[in-house]
């Protein structure tokens, strides 16, 4: 978001004024997406982590401020809860030895910043939910202290005009009202960035769409909401229902949700941002009356930036970006279907089997979004977070048949997908060592049917039968969770006991 931000407005002429800024921003969009001033890109990606706070006892930390003025850095920021940050790693170029460098990097930055962590009683965790957040432990007191988050929660709360019903039935049901959308905040997550030009990013977009589910599969991490044990990744329901602005009427209505997987394959990024405009009144707004129309004819580039936040306010699960570096605009697609964690090792296996799998899918000359029905790939997304690895997904049979198979996420990764996200890998330039090393930690957990949700769900269990109450079984859990994480031993060969 912005640095000044204003609310949206919600009376009539107000929403109009808004929305002829946006449809402005849009023209503009569509004139450089056919006058191709757009970078071309250098195989770039970017990587960024949301991370909680929690102390030595395993419970959450409402304390971001203190550690962020610590750790001193700008590679860390807040987020949305005060138990929570983020941090964002410069962007690389995928080639060589690029992964192994991306572990290195990740190790020292959130080393570092544990240690200052440390210093007061706090330490940070990497996890889709962090299983002893309680329902209380996030209300709109607990939200960070930036006036954006204040702004945004009042501008959603608003827009909704009651309470955000939280309501996931899974292994257990969990039902909470929230006055505010800090439940949200319980979700933390890797977004996967890369930088494609405008021809190529329907078939970026498709592909990362299409495998949303086994990146779920393969990478669930969040079985527990607020001390239940729901979905495997429980992140995709909690947060579609912490952020959705519908009244309940306007949803029986069909309205779509701003936590959205898409309703179809689409053509170009284009479409997307014209989806925006057309089905999301906008929340927040710059204040800035650019006419991007009019710098493109006196030969500058238009910053977007209505287009920009009012895009950051849908919150797609492979979303479009708009942006403006040194005056070069570029398109991204930023990728955040995965769950923090467990370890480095396990994000950047899960970084190698995205990027890999996206080239080699996008360059397919039957591509799979022509063979599987969008409602197919939806479908696939919401059985994949509820059974995690343990999920089945339809498929497209192989070779020339337009029919669909039902297959288990792991035969699917195993037998057909490892090996076109080692060619993709190869395609970027990506050293074999790096690929083999990375894409072997995928391979592992579906041999062994173990990833995090499966490890947290295993180990819960066998505290719970080892006669201890929930509280005290999920503290235990998450405990032993954060001294394997700062192993960085792969989670599929973590022990399910509380001893060590």
């Amino acid at each position: 978001m912005g640095e000044k931000l204003i609310a949206g407005e919600f009376d009539p002429s107000g929403r109009r004024r808004q929305r002829v800024r946006l449809r402005q921003c849009l023209d503009g969009l569509g004139r450089l997406l056919a006058d191709k001033r757009f970078d071309r890109p250098k195989n770039l990606m970017g990587l960024e982590i949301e991370l909680n706070l929690a102390g030595a006892d395993g419970l959450p930390r409402m304390m971001n401020a203190e550690v962020l003025e610590r750790i001193g850095s700008h590679d860390f920021q807040t987020e949305l809860g005060q138990c929570n940050l983020e941090v964002n790693i410069v962007p690389h170029r995928l080639h060589g030895r690029v992964l192994d460098q991306l572990s290195e990097e990740l190790r020292t930055g959130l080393s570092y910043a544990d240690r200052k962590a440390r210093e007061v009683s706090s330490e940070i965790v990497m996890i889709g939910i962090l299983p002893t957040l309680a329902a209380d432990d996030l209300g709109s007191t607990n939200l960070s202290y930036d006036d954006r988050y204040k702004l945004l929660n009042e501008q959603m709360l608003a827009a909704r005009g009651e309470d955000f019903l939280i309501d996931i039935e899974g292994r257990e049901r969990f039902t909470y009202a929230s006055s505010s959308i800090a439940p949200e905040a319980a979700c933390t997550s890797v977004q996967l960035h890369l930088q494609v030009t405008p021809g190529r990013f329907a078939d970026a977009w498709n592909a990362a769409q299409a495998v949303a589910a086994v990146q779920i599969a393969v990478g669930a991490n969040s079985p527990f909401v607020f001390g239940h044990e729901v979905w495997r990744e429980s992140r995709p329901p909690l947060f579609l229902q912490a952020t959705d602005v519908r009244p309940p009427e306007i949803a029986a209505q069909g309205a779509r949700p701003r936590t959205w997987f898409g309703e179809r394959w689409i053509d170009s990024a284009y479409e997307l941002f014209e989806e925006n405009l057309r089905y999301f009144p906008p929340l927040l707004s710059t204040g800035e009356d650019e006419d991007p129309l009019r710098a493109l004819d006196e030969g500058g580039v238009p910053e977007l930036q209505e287009l920009a936040l009012h895009n950051g306010t849908i919150y797609r699960w492979n979303r479009p970006v708009y942006d403006v570096v040194d005056g070069v605009p570029h398109l991204r697609v930023e990728n955040r279907v995965l769950p923090a964690g467990p370890t480095v090792t396990d994000v950047i296996a899960n970084a190698a089997f995205y990027y890999g799998l996206v080239r080699a899918l996008a360059e397919e000359s039957r591509p799979v979004w022509t063979r599987l029905p969008f409602a197919a790939a939806a479908a696939n997304f919401e059985a994949a977070c509820r059974h995690g690895i343990d999920a089945v997904l339809q498929w497209p049979k192989s070779g020339r048949s337009a029919s669909l198979t039902r297959t288990s996420a792991v035969r699917l990764v195993r037998e057909e997908l490892l090996p076109l996200a080692a060619s993709g890998l190869d395609s970027w330039g990506v050293e074999p060592a790096d690929r083999d090393r990375y894409l072997g930690v995928i391979e592992e957990r579906c041999k062994l049917g173990v990833n995090g949700a499966s490890w947290q769900a295993a180990t819960y269990h066998r505290a719970l039968g080892g006669g201890l109450d929930r509280e005290a079984a999920l503290a235990a859990m998450t405990r032993r969770y954060c001294a394997l994480m700062r192993t960085d031993a792969p989670v599929h060969t973590w022990p399910t006991d509380l001893s060590g």
